[in-house]
């Protein structure tokens, strides 16, 4: 692809947001919430787990957990048990239960409705604090960036800047240069949907894409092989094995001993 041009990128972008617009018209967060309290320790869970995951454990926690204090006052050694299915219940539960203190001891048990004071609470930095605000109380200061947002940002060719797919700083500040501020709340929730249903990081289904025509990744990217697929076949294992031990095979062991 050639080099493009900021205005050609930005034209790109806003054609994409369209048409995410489009195909999900009620994108919206997928983790299960009535309150901004129940967003926040659902987002703090969900980080290496599933939102599928997360919405299953959730339900009980909620009806458990009313309130800030609720969770301040909750047993550490209870809580990792009731939220040990999603993983990393250990340094969650220090999150969780920190972030409430602090919003108890704090914010008077409500939970902060601005950036600076989101990510003052354990556990909290801007991709949650991004879901919080944004989901919760329609604010848009930024757009998160999870494993699909990254994955679809550069395949997409819009962001231009970070190292990798990995790199959400970077991939934040280029989606929020070129996508007006009122989408990006949006585009967080639209572009993880997509990557789900149809840009897989497997095997993205170019031939149903309605992004397509503005991805210069599109038909280009091979499906990406399973580990199991590339290992070799048993034949070829079983041969690798005789050569190794068969008489005369293995080359001769150098003597480390010094000459006497």
């Amino acid at each position: 692809m050639a080099r493009e041009s900021e205005a050609k990128r930005t034209e790109r972008a806003q054609r994409i947001a369209q048409a995410l617009r489009a195909l999900y018209p009620d994108a919206d967060c997928a983790l299960k919430h009535e309150s901004a309290l129940q967003l926040l320790v659902a987002t703090i869970l969900s980080a290496q787990s599933t939102d599928e995951t997360v919405n299953r454990v959730v339900p009980a926690l909620f009806a458990k957990y009313r309130t800030a204090a609720d969770y301040a006052a909750a047993d550490p050694a209870v809580f990792e048990g009731e939220i040990h299915s999603t993983g990393f219940f250990r340094q969650k539960t220090k999150s969780v239960l920190g972030a409430a203190r602090r919003i108890v001891e704090e914010y008077r048990g409500e939970v902060p409705d601005t950036m600076e004071d989101l990510v003052r609470l354990p556990g909290v930095a801007r991709k949650t604090a991004n879901v919080v605000l944004g989901t919760w109380f329609g604010k848009n200061e930024g757009i998160v960036v999870d494993t699909h947002v990254g994955r679809l940002a550069h395949r997409l060719a819009l962001a231009w800047r970070s190292r990798n797919e990995k790199d959400a700083v970077r991939i934040e500040q280029d989606l929020m240069e070129i996508v007006p501020r009122r989408e990006w709340t949006f585009l967080g929730h639209a572009l993880i949907l997509h990557g789900r249903r149809v840009c897989s990081a497997r095997k993205p289904a170019c031939d149903r894409c309605a992004l397509a025509s503005d991805c210069p990744s599109a038909f280009r990217l091979e499906a990406v092989k399973s580990p199991s697929s590339r290992a070799p076949d048993p034949a070829r294992r079983r041969a690798a094995r005789t050569a190794r031990t068969s008489p005369g095979s293995a080359p001769a062991r150098r003597d480390r001993r010094r000459p006497s």
